[in-house]
């Protein structure tokens, strides 16, 4: 394994050898760092996936939880698990550190979206997020706010703050996991109290429901269930999308074991 630091100078780097590799980018007076695994021999990569950490975590442990590497290797992904600001995210709900001081993560994640798409050829349209707990709220801002650079998210225990304006600029496929019992990020929703203090949020199905209605989708999505899992699927959306919930019965506040799995199939089967 090779761990050095990304010194950025305009040229694009090279996908044919694979790194793990620590990286650097100032932005908003801040130095801001992030974890990134490009898999060997892509040329160009199947898409690039910004995976983001919940609170009080970082982007190495999420890496560890997730262990999204070994399948952004199998689907051909560049993942980076960019690092919050007191491992925290400015996701909207107000009650973070970088909430609080007005940090801009949704241009950060926008900034490194833009450098490490040049740099490793990323196609249109491939640029995917997700992440568990504050780093779900997170995508979910990414995607509510930049629509023109994500093409599909799928959060993992989080959802979004209330009153959270949600207004994309295109459609955005969605997949949700939440499980009825998280004791974290309540599945009715309402009132949480996280590692910033306490915010009010939407409930899992009402944010789910609200995608639906900005993507368009037609009809009552269709039922499938899968051990302890219900998978709610509306698809027909519009420009192509498709919003998918499961919901974990009995579930908590964990990553299951084969979400990130099914998020990568879910990319890779819902680019623009």
């Amino acid at each position: 394994m090779l761990l050095c630091c990304v010194v950025y100078n305009g040229s694009r780097a090279s996908a044919s050898v694979g790194a793990d590799t620590a990286g650097t980018l100032a932005f908003g007076g801040f130095d801001r760092t992030y974890q990134l695994h490009v898999p060997a021999g892509l040329d160009p990569p199947a898409g690039l996936v910004i995976n983001l950490h919940g609170a009080g975590m970082t982007g190495a442990s999420q890496a560890a939880a997730t262990n999204f590497n070994a399948v952004a290797d199998r689907y051909g992904f560049v993942v980076v698990y960019p690092n919050g600001i007191d491992m925290s995210w400015a996701d909207g709900r107000g009650a973070s550190l970088p909430d609080r001081q007005g940090v801009d993560d949704v241009g950060f994640l926008a900034a490194l979206i833009d450098r490490l798409s040049r740099d490793y050829d990323v196609p249109s349209g491939r640029v995917f997020a997700t992440g568990m707990s504050a780093g779900a709220f997170m995508a979910n801002r990414l995607a509510c706010d930049r629509a023109d650079i994500v093409a599909a998210i799928a959060p993992v225990a989080g959802t979004l703050g209330a009153g959270t304006r949600c207004t994309p600029s295109r459609p955005v496929s969605v997949l949700e996991t939440h499980g009825t019992t998280d004791p974290v990020v309540p599945y009715a929703g309402g009132g949480m109290v996280g590692r910033g203090g306490p915010s009010d949020i939407e409930a899992a199905q009402a944010m789910v429901d609200g995608w639906r209605t900005v993507d368009g989708c037609p009809g009552a999505p269709v039922e499938s269930v899968i051990g302890g899992a219900h998978r709610f699927t509306s698809s027909g959306c519009a420009d192509g999308t498709e919003v998918v919930f499961v919901r974990v019965d009995g579930g908590e506040h964990v990553w299951p074991g084969d979400a990130s799995q099914a998020g990568a199939q879910f990319f890779a089967t819902h680019a623009r």
